[in-house]
């Protein structure tokens, strides 16, 4: 089907002459097509990956990879369970903490937060909360001092800052003689910190673990060990097998369950995303069938004195998908250099353009993430590459087939 002769008349037939012109212009047009559209998809694509890495980053910045808890949601001699794993070979770090559900008040505000109490040089080993300090060290949380560390939205909700009192409010009652009253405890904020996600900024504060003990009534024991993985996509199969040695004793979660619907979300994004854009390369594509049931009608008398000479009905067929094909391979080509250039660069055009123009596209006082990340995936260029060619290829069947029904006698009766 795809002998050198038919090779060489496909691509003949791709140079324009005088009188088909017009036909030429209509190639160039579906060529232009898939390349944009190729461009588009895999710049588009390689936007919303950055955008995912950037939010897992920032997400994982304060939750761990693994996390092992009591059934009782307390952990007793936590000391020999770290032993226990941290020789592993996956697990980097690991980090005890105690967390609970408090309000917090300063003045007449009061906002419902997760209270989380840690060891200062033990939470840099599984988060990045100590690089993400805007206000203070993490360091300056020290045991029965009840210092505090807001997150920044938080503070600047309860408009209070550093050296002010905060008062937490535990769930937990006190019982006295005027009766069942919550429990109450003064902090000093020291400082704030802002990871660049609003579930963390506004709904987060930090103090030290022996404090947090003291606070939710643990005395020894802890909430839990947050563990970090050479290998975070891994996490669950780590998880799994941390499980199956501590005999199911423990309950052991990773970050994707914790997070498991905001990445789900995300993964269905990118898939209708895709779906989308493929529609335009499609759209692009199937302008070959309109260029080649043109170049079929204006090779007509070519077709039927090919058939006179021996061409088979499907040597025919092999010649216009030949055509449709080269034009595929240019477009997609074309599109796939396009769209990796502007993948690649993209952190560069983008704030050129809003210079230029002097606009923001995503203003720091709105959007946490106000650059555009890019991150490309060669898998997701391959396989975009392969869908726009196998769409040209699938539009040059029908002209092809058209093409190969011509009858010579019918044709060369007027010839």
């Amino acid at each position: 089907m795809f002998k050198p002769l038919i090779l060489s008349i496909g691509m003949r037939y791709t140079r324009a002459k005088r009188r088909t012109q017009f036909i030429s212009f209509i190639t160039l047009t579906s060529i232009l097509g898939i390349a944009l559209g190729v461009t588009a998809l895999i710049a588009v694509l390689s936007v919303m990956n950055g955008f995912e890495a950037e939010l897992r980053e920032r997400i994982l910045g304060m939750t761990s990879h693994t996390t092992i808890t009591g059934r009782n949601e307390t952990l007793l001699q936590w000391q020999q369970l770290e032993k226990q794993i941290i020789n592993r070979p996956n697990v980097e770090g690991s980090a005890p903490f105690v967390s609970g559900q408090v309000m917090i008040n300063a003045d007449r505000r009061v906002s419902g937060i997760a209270l989380r109490g840690v060891f200062p040089e033990y939470e840099p080993k599984v988060s990045e909360v100590a690089n993400k300090m805007k206000i203070g060290q993490l360091s300056d949380l020290s045991q029965g001092s009840f210092g505090i560390i807001l997150g920044q939205e938080l503070a600047n909700y309860l408009a209070v800052i550093k050296g002010d009192k905060v008062t937490i409010i535990s769930p937990q009652i006190n019982s006295t003689p005027a009766g069942i009253l919550p429990r109450l405890k003064r902090f000093t904020v020291i400082g704030t910190f802002q990871v660049g996600m609003y579930e963390y900024d506004r709904n987060m504060a930090i103090i030290h673990i022996k404090d947090a003990a003291k606070l939710f009534r643990l005395g020894d024991a802890v909430s839990g060990l947050r563990l970090k993985l050479d290998d975070l996509f891994n996490a669950p199969r780590i998880s799994q097998s941390l499980a199956t040695e501590l005999n199911y004793q423990y309950r052991v979660s990773d970050w994707t369950k914790a997070h498991s619907n905001f990445f789900r979300a995300i993964k269905t994004e990118k898939k209708v995303m895709f779906i989308i854009l493929l529609l335009i390369v499609a759209v692009a594509a199937f302008n070959i069938v309109s260029t080649l049931v043109m170049v079929v009608t204006d090779k007509r008398g070519d077709i039927a004195i090919l058939k006179t000479q021996g061409f088979s009905n499907l040597s025919v067929m092999g010649v216009f998908i030949v055509l449709g094909g080269i034009i595929g391979i240019v477009g997609t080509a074309l599109g796939t250099f396009g769209g990796v250039l502007l993948a690649l660069n993209i952190e560069t055009i983008v704030p050129a353009i809003e210079g230029f123009f002097g606009v923001q596209f995503m203003a720091p006082d709105v959007y946490y993430i106000s650059d555009v990340p890019s991150k490309l995936v060669w898998v997701d260029v391959y396989y975009i590459a392969g869908c726009a060619f196998f769409l040209s290829l699938l539009a040059t069947l029908y002209p092809a087939w058209q093409a190969s029904r011509i009858n010579p006698a019918e044709v060369l009766r007027y010839e």
